[in-house]
């Protein structure tokens, strides 16, 4: 079928589904498969449950009631339908990826984007292969901006996705040390989120770029760009306060954001940019950050019985982990702890970020640490303010025989720690 005639199909149905478990009347569902799965042998069950159609790319579940559409690869047929929606809709894409803060920045700049525009914007973290074409395809005629937050764990994925959704903008947040196993090292990391900044160059688009951000800066020079930081740049952005939540000013407006931590400057300063850029006025883009509250795990201040906690148990990787402990070092407030759960994906140099992690907090003692995970066991440290458990569990036991009171508690981790488990103790 050609992609033309599928997008009709698609314009004629609820939507786009995935998942059996989430299907709704007259949608498409697509038969993906995984390590675990095989969606093609969920398509009997989709149309039962009221898919208009299904596409499938194994001809052995074909349904024999004209509700089937056979192709060579479901994968890629949604990512192609999704690109020639993309094209159908004509409308500015705007792209961001990075190592660190990209579902927050998202958010605030879905947040001031909404207040003059009909936007829409990745749901959570779809940032992949099949959460970009999904995004996409939310997108309808109302739909006036698209915010389109890309991940990647290896190169070329950014790529990809840039050829899927066709960004007319992009915004990388930072470069850090995350997912090292696929990208190898640092400078890796670079690489394969420059690859954004390459496809926007060769098709005379813009970027926004966090003049602070002295990398960027160089490797943006040959590429039409829209700057903000403190200084003479296009946009003007100051940090007020970040003692507690990130306070900044803004053409005479002083924004109170409901974000911890001074890395979360420049997450409030980009979503501020972009906002005036698009002609937002400054009393709406401080209405949209101060209207914005986290969640998802990511910043939040939580009160939980006699303790403060900040709640920061979404992901991790050493660069967002050592500025959160920094961070955390330098706010307000006495009796602190630290609940520090392991960093995934960094392959051969899980060993050594762990230890300098350990060996940071040797160093610099201002409160107790747990730290949790096989990673963090093995790290070496002659400190009696820092203690090891290899499980979940082990912590558990004895934070319930020594309960936490009236301390001020930062909890972050990797994804796969669940970390905010510990709640529940509490």
């Amino acid at each position: 079928m050609k992609t033309e005639t599928l997008h009709q199909l698609f314009l004629e149905s609820s939507g786009v589904s995935t998942d059996t478990r989430k299907i709704t009347k007259d949608c498409l569902f697509f038969a993906l498969k995984g390590d675990n799965f095989n969606g093609n042998a969920f398509a009997s069950e989709a149309i039962e449950k009221g898919a208009k159609y299904v596409v499938i790319d194994e001809s052995v579940y074909h349904i024999p009631n004209g509700k089937t559409i056979l192709c060579e690869n479901a994968l890629e047929t949604l990512q192609e339908l999704a690109r020639f929606h993309r094209k159908f809709l004509n409308i500015p894409i705007l792209a961001l990826t990075g190592s660190n803060g990209k579902t927050t920045t998202k958010e605030l700049i879905n947040a001031v984007l909404s207040e003059k525009f009909n936007t829409t914007a990745t749901s959570g973290n779809l940032n992949n292969h099949i959460g970009v074409p999904l995004t996409l395809l939310k997108m309808n005629s109302k739909t006036e901006i698209g915010v389109v937050e890309m991940g990647a764990n290896h190169h070329n994925e950014i790529a990809k996705l840039c050829t899927i959704a066709e960004p007319d903008y992009g915004y990388i947040t930072n470069f850090g040390k995350a997912h090292l196993e696929g990208f190898g090292s640092l400078e890796g990391v670079v690489k394969a989120k420059t690859e954004l900044y390459r496809h926007l160059q060769a098709n005379d688009k813009l970027v926004f770029v966090n003049a602070r951000d002295k990398r960027q800066m160089k490797l943006s020079e040959d590429i039409k760009r829209y700057t903000f930081g403190e200084k003479e740049q296009d946009c003007m952005v100051t940090l007020k306060n970040a003692s507690k939540h990130v306070e900044v000013l803004f053409k005479g407006q002083h924004i109170h954001s409901n974000l911890i931590g001074l890395y979360n400057f420049n997450n409030v300063a980009a979503a501020i940019a972009i906002g005036d850029f698009f002609g937002i006025s400054s009393e709406a883009i401080k209405r949209a950050i101060e209207k914005y509250i986290p969640n998802n795990n990511r910043s939040q201040l939580i009160e939980k019985a006699t303790n403060k906690i900040i709640l920061d148990a979404y992901n991790a990787n050493p660069t967002s982990m050592l500025a959160a402990i920094e961070n955390f070092k330098q706010a307000e407030g006495n009796e602190k702890i630290l609940i520090l759960g392991d960093m995934f994906e960094l392959g051969s140099d899980a060993p050594l970020e762990h230890q300098h992690i350990t060996t940071f907090l040797e160093h610099h003692p201002f409160g107790k640490a747990y730290l949790v995970g096989s990673n963090f066991k093995k790290t070496r440290h002659n400190a009696n303010h820092i203690m090891q458990f290899e499980t979940f569990e082990s912590l558990s036991a004895h934070l319930k025989k020594h309960p936490l009171e009236r301390n001020f508690i930062l909890i972050k981790g990797s994804r796969g720690m669940a970390l905010e488990r510990v709640l529940e103790i509490f």
